[in-house]
């Protein structure tokens, strides 16, 4: 929503409309404290609350001294982020130095709270996996709603009890795995398994394990999904990218794509529209990003050209 200079945020608060005119374009103003409708000036509400903070910040440094609360609860981190911190630094309240005598209580006043955060076994395998997790989600620049995700997901198989007998490392990669076809931030296996501490075999093992056990039902990868992240790679324009979509969505429609890697499919679809746009790359450099083989982008090359009729000079 943006806040014009009369203190007024226009939208739909809460999915509510005008009852006597029926637009959902209502106003908070939170100088009078009303619910306004935009469209015939109705008061719907008189006594709204401003949720925000009463203090302003022009930048990080004064928001984090002003602020009053800590960082929002997250389930990356085995206690959700809810246990007190002991600062490292040696300093006061008021940013003094501490006494010898004082500095070596904060040590083993800080050493002794390391100890009891993680109590038991079950926090001690959370703390080892959500921190493996963030170490591979870091490593393929994801984002922070793919790491709630697949920390969501390792946390319902500790309470359903699947992760004895198997690894932690292979449950935490099989998570992120899930947990980027669920947000549709597709990662392939071999990238999973490149970053992880375990092998390919093992990751596909505990996904189909902990899949069938949670009853996780994920639709197969749309080879739409990789095409931002492959044309990005091969530094194309978007043009290059909405001709490689265009021409998945025929591909799709005439069901080019079923039972082929879509990662194959992907790489076919971008080559064939750096050509089209006159922004060629070659076979071997788009085999490279999406990390087929040459073979397979040739074969999918040719099966798209003669289906969808695209006469495509090499």
């Amino acid at each position: 929503m943006a806040e014009d200079k009369q203190g007024k945020q226009q939208g739909k608060p809460g999915g509510r409309k005008c009852h006597v005119c029926g637009s959902p374009r209502l106003a908070r103003d939170y100088d009078r404290g009303e619910l306004t409708c935009a469209g015939c000036g109705l008061v719907i509400h008189d006594k709204i609350m401003d949720m925000g903070p009463e203090w302003r910040a022009f930048d990080q440094e004064q928001r984090e001294r002003r602020g009053r609360t800590g960082a929002p609860m997250t389930l990356t981190i085995h206690d959700k982020g809810l246990s007190t911190m002991i600062d490292w630094r040696d300093r006061d309240s008021h940013g003094k130095d501490l006494t010898p005598k004082r500095r070596a209580q904060i040590y083993r006043l800080r050493k002794w709270q390391r100890r009891i955060r993680v109590s038991d076994a079950t926090e001690r395998n959370l703390a080892f996996a959500l921190s493996e997790i963030d170490r591979m989600a870091s490593h393929l620049a994801l984002p922070r709603n793919v790491r709630e995700a697949a920390a969501l997901l390792y946390r319902k198989a500790v309470e359903e009890r699947l992760i004895r007998g198997r690894s932690i490392e292979g449950v935490s990669a099989a998570a992120l795995y899930a947990a980027c076809r669920e947000c549709k931030v597709p990662r392939t296996l071999d990238e999973i398994a490149d970053v992880s501490r375990v092998s390919k075999k093992e990751i596909g093992r505990s996904y189909r394990f902990i899949a069938r056990e949670l009853l996780i039902h994920l639709r197969p990868t749309s080879p739409i999904d990789y095409i931002p992240r492959f044309a990005s790679d091969l530094e194309l324009s978007g043009e290059v990218q909405s001709k490689a979509i265009e021409l998945l969505k025929d591909a799709q429609k005439k069901g080019l794509t079923s039972g082929r890697g879509p990662t194959g499919v992907a790489a076919a679809s971008i080559y064939i529209a750096s050509v089209l746009c006159g922004e060629r790359r070659t076979q071997r450099d788009v085999a490279d990003v999406a990390r087929v083989t040459e073979v397979t982008v040739r074969n999918r090359y040719k099966e798209l050209c003669d289906k969808l009729g695209l006469d495509v000079e090499l």
